[in-house]
Order: C-alpha cells, then sequence, then structure tokens
C-alpha cells in the first residue's frame, strides 16, 4: 500500500466538517451573510483539497493510495483507516463538485436558519466523504450510519408540508437495513481473528451458506440506499419534501453509497454467494429499469418524476455491477458519476421554476421558453442527457453497461435498452408540457428567466455533461484499473 504522510484524505474528509461547525458557531448570533460567505468558501476549499490527490493520483496501480493509518479503539482492533482507489476518488471528486453547488443554488432561497442549513451539508459533504475513504470496516460503518443525522435534518426542518413522515420513514427505511449490515460485520470480525480491515475480510475463507447470509445483511442496506425495488417507496416521499439541496444531495451523492457498498464490500468478501445471487439481483434491477420507467410516466410532479427517473437508472447501476464484466462494472461506474450530475442539474431547474412559482405540478407550467428562453435551453441539455442522447454523459454509461449486458445475455441488454426509449418518453413529455405549449397561467408569462446566479451553476453542470459525454476519458483512465481488481476479487472462489 502506498502511505501518504501530509494525510491528503483526512482534509478530504475534515476539511467539510470543520467549517460546517464553524458555520453553525459564526451562525448563532444572526450574522448569516458569514455563515453564507463562510459556507461557500468551505464548499470551495473541500473541491480544491481533491485536486491533489487526483493529479497524483497513480490510475495504474491496483493497491489503495494516499492511505492513512491511526488505532481509534485498540480494544476491538478499530483504525481510523483511509485510502482510495479510482472509483472512490471519482465518487469524491463528485460530492464535492455538488456541494458547492448546493450551497450556491440555497444562496438567496434559504431564509429560515442559514447557518444550520448550510452546516448540514458540509458536515454531510465530509461524513459521505469519510464512507468513500474507509478501510477499516467499522469505520465505514460510522460514517455509512452518520450521513443519515444531518439528510434527516435537512428533509425534517426546511422540507415541505409532509417533511416529518418524508424524513422519519427515510430514517426508519436506511436505519433498519443497516443493522443486518452491522450483525455481518460483527461476524467477519470474529472469522478474522478480530480485525475490522476491509483487507482482510477480502482473504478469509468463509463457507457458502454463510456467504449467502452475510450477501443478504449488506444487500438490506445497499439495496434500501441505492434504492432498489421493491424497498424504493421512501425516496419519492424525500426528494418531493426535501429542499432542493436536499434533494440534489440526495439523488446526486447518497443513492452512490449503495452502489459503492456493492462493489467494495458485497462482491470482494462474499464472491462465490454474489454470483450465485446475480440472477436475482439482475431481475430487481431490470424490474425498476422497466417498471420504474413506467411509473414515471404517469407522474404530474416534476420532482416525483426526477426521483423515479432516479430509481431507474440506478437500476443501470446494479446491472452493470452484478453481470460481472469489466464493461459493466465499468458502465456502473460511470452512470453513478453521470447521474449525479444529471440528477443535480435537473432538480436545480426544477428548483428554479419552483422559486417563482412555489409549485412542481407539471400541468400549471406551459410555455416557459417565452419568459425563459436561456432557462428553456439549458433544461434542454439536462433533459436530453437524462433520456442518454449520444454526446452527453447518460449516454456513456447506458452504452457500456447495454454492452456488458450483451456479452453475458442478449435479453438483459434488451430489457435494458428499454431506458433509453421510456427515458425519452418521460423526460421529453415533461419538458414539453413545462416548456412549449401554450401558458398554463398568466403567472408563467412574467417569469424572469436565471439570474446571473442560476445561470453559472447550470452553465458550468451543461459544460460537465456534455464535455463528460464527448470526451469520458479522463474518468474510465482513472477506474479501469480499479474495476478490474474489483472484477479478480470477485472472481475468486472462497467457500
Amino acid at each position: 500500500m502506498l502511505t501518504h504522510v501530509i494525510g491528503s484524505l483526512s482534509l478530504i474528509v475534515w476539511v467539510p466538517i470543520f467549517f460546517g461547525v464553524a458555520v453553525l458557531l459564526v451562525g448563532r448570533d444572526g450574522r448569516e451573510r458569514i455563515a453564507r460567505w463562510m459556507s461557500l468558501v468551505g464548499s470551495i476549499l473541500s473541491a480544491l483539497v481533491v485536486i491533489p490527490v487526483w493529479m497524483q493520483f497513480d490510475a495504474m496501480q491496483s493497491e489503495f493510495q494516499f492511505v492513512e493509518f491511526i488505532p481509534w479503539i485498540e480494544t476491538f482492533n478499530i483504525n481510523y483507516h483511509l485510502g482510495i482507489d479510482g472509483i472512490s476518488l471519482v465518487l469524491i471528486l463528485l460530492n464535492a463538485l455538488t456541494t458547492i453547488f448546493v450551497v450556491v443554488a440555497g444562496w438567496e432561497v434559504i431564509t429560515k436558519k442559514v447557518s444550520h442549513y448550510f452546516a448540514s451539508f458540509l458536515i454531510l459533504s465530509g461524513m459521505i466523504n469519510g464512507v468513500f475513504c474507509s478501510l477499516d470496516a467499522m469505520l465505514f460503518y460510522v460514517f455509512f450510519e452518520a450521513t443519515l443525522i444531518p439528510m434527516f435534518l435537512i428533509i425534517g426542518v426546511w422540507g415541505g408540508p409532509n417533511r416529518v413522515y418524508a424524513a422519519i420513514k427515510f430514517f426508519l427505511y436506511t436505519l433498519a437495513g443497516s443493522l443486518l449490515t452491522l450483525v455481518a460485520l460483527i461476524y467477519l470480525y470474529r472469522i478474522t481473528g478480530g480485525s475490522f480491515a476491509i483487507s482482510n475480510f477480502y482473504a478469509v475463507s468463509i463457507p457458502q451458506s454463510a456467504q449467502v447470509l452475510i450477501f443478504l445483511a449488506l444487500f438490506a442496506a445497499f439495496a434500501v440506499k441505492i434504492p432498489m425495488w421493491p424497498v424504493h417507496t421512501w425516496l419519492p416521499d424525500a426528494h418531493v419534501e426535501a429542499p432542493t439541496g436536499g434533494s440534489v444531495v440526495l439523488a446526486a451523492v447518497m443513492l452512490k453509497l449503495g452502489g459503492y457498498g456493492f462493489l467494495r464490500l458485497s462482491l470482494p468478501i462474499v464472491p462465490d454467494a454474489a454470483r450465485e445471487l446475480a440472477p436475482f439481483v439482475i431481475g430487481l434491477s431490470l424490474i425498476a429499469i422497466v417498471y420504474i420507467g413506467f411509473v414515471a410516466l404517469v407522474q404530474r410532479d416534476m420532482k416525483k418524476l426526477i426521483a423515479y427517473s432516479s430509481i431507474s437508472h440506478m437500476g443501470f447501476v446494479t446491472l452493470g455491477i452484478f453481470i460481472f464484466n469489466v464493461g459493466g462494472m465499468q458502465g456502473a461506474v460511470i452512470q453513478m458519476v453521470s447521474h449525479g450530475f444529471i440528477s443535480t442539474a435537473l432538480f436545480l431547474c426544477v428548483g428554479v421554476l419552483y422559486d417563482r412559482m412555489h409549485s412542481r405540478e407539471i400541468s400549471d407550467y406551459g410555455g416557459v421558453v417565452n419568459s425563459m428562453p436561456m432557462f428553456a435551453v439549458l433544461f434542454l441539455v439536462f433533459a436530453m442527457a437524462n433520456a442518454g442522447l449520444p454526446g452527453t454523459s447518460g449516454f456513456v454509461g447506458e452504452f457500456l453497461v447495454i454492452m456488458g449486458a450483451m456479452a453475458s445475455n442478449f435479453w438483459f441488454a434488451f430489457a435494458a435498452a428499454m431506458t433509453l426509449v421510456l427515458g425519452a418518453a418521460y423526460t421529453l413529455w415533461m419538458y414539453k408540457r413545462v416548456v412549449f405549449g401554450e401558458c398554463g397561467s398568466e403567472r408563467v408569462l412574467g417569469l424572469k428567466d436565471v439570474n446571473a446566479r442560476e445561470f453559472a451553476m447550470l452553465f458550468v453542470l451543461a459544460l460537465i455533461v456534455i464535455g463528460m459525454g464527448v470526451y469520458p476519458k479522463p474518468f474510465t483512465d482513472v477506474i479501469d484499473v480499479s474495476v478490474a481488481t474489483v472484477l479478480e476479487l470477485a472472481s475468486v472462489i472462497k467457500n
């Protein structure tokens, strides 16, 4: 393992948390303007500390890099053990950029408990980075569970009329699944001779029957988090009630914790059970892709439509992971990153409209292009990306997964390709009803186009979505070796 003495990963984890706490302290006296600026500085610095790690990362190295190790709870051999591979790195970058967009999006909109709002996102960002960096299973679990607290507050305090119901449902669903994961980690701790090091979990031999139980215990947490059908029902409620920033982080980053968990824990630790149960997971993934796509078609609320769209797109991620080939798994990782940026943009677009009209109902709009032409153009870019148009990031991941599925089973690929049809149907239907046609009301005619702040964040996201679609090589190069390593670990017979 490569050891990095500067502590770059600690900076990635703790800089946003430090600024989150500082924003809380500064904002206690009602200094909202200072809290906003400190939040922006904190989010930008949190992204800047990722840049040296990206520049110094050796994409040809299969071992974890920038490793940090400090004994933590020595009685149980629990350690502060950090390290990353290419998969971790691209998701950390996604998280860092998303946090900046969230801060900018809430700059003028949030007027209640301003410091608490921005602090929640900064602290959440650091905890998410902790999940992506953890090489100790108990440290992973602590960060994984800790992310629930700020998101619970974000939904419950700044959400819509049914925010308490949505927040509690979100919390209970995700917590219940994770408790089984804790049991599995304790079992692995015992059979490895008292170690929570994830690398030791990879090396231990596990009976097939135990592997199946461990896989199902891990699956309970990660399937709910991603979320897979039929444990997806918490997500639409959470999205509809969450503020714009909460919806952005939930879709862009927190759903990816489930996919990351499959790649970091499930496949390498219990590969025999993962292969045995792969048809079951693939079946659930295809149901999510096709059935949830049809559910999205009948939605009248823009946020709920995008929420169901996210479930369908995450079905691509689990399909790509569990077909066990390079193309599929590489496509799954690219899809996670791409969907992060696209969903961020779509929820921000809905937020722009909601800030003006205080309605997310599609029927309340129509003819928006007449009063908001610049917004209409940017919204079109993200709608096309969500539909998987070639030349956008939405196409790259889906194409790789479909090609990987084709190598595994033609009918898997055929069913997966349905999302290209359904995705175009529900996305363009929404866009047509909102942007074109007759104005839904006189209020639409009086809408003001995007201001400088809104244009800046949407334009940057458009550049990212198009840039990644035209030239995805920087991302694929970073993850190639890591994906191959996960597949190699998943091919080992351990029973």
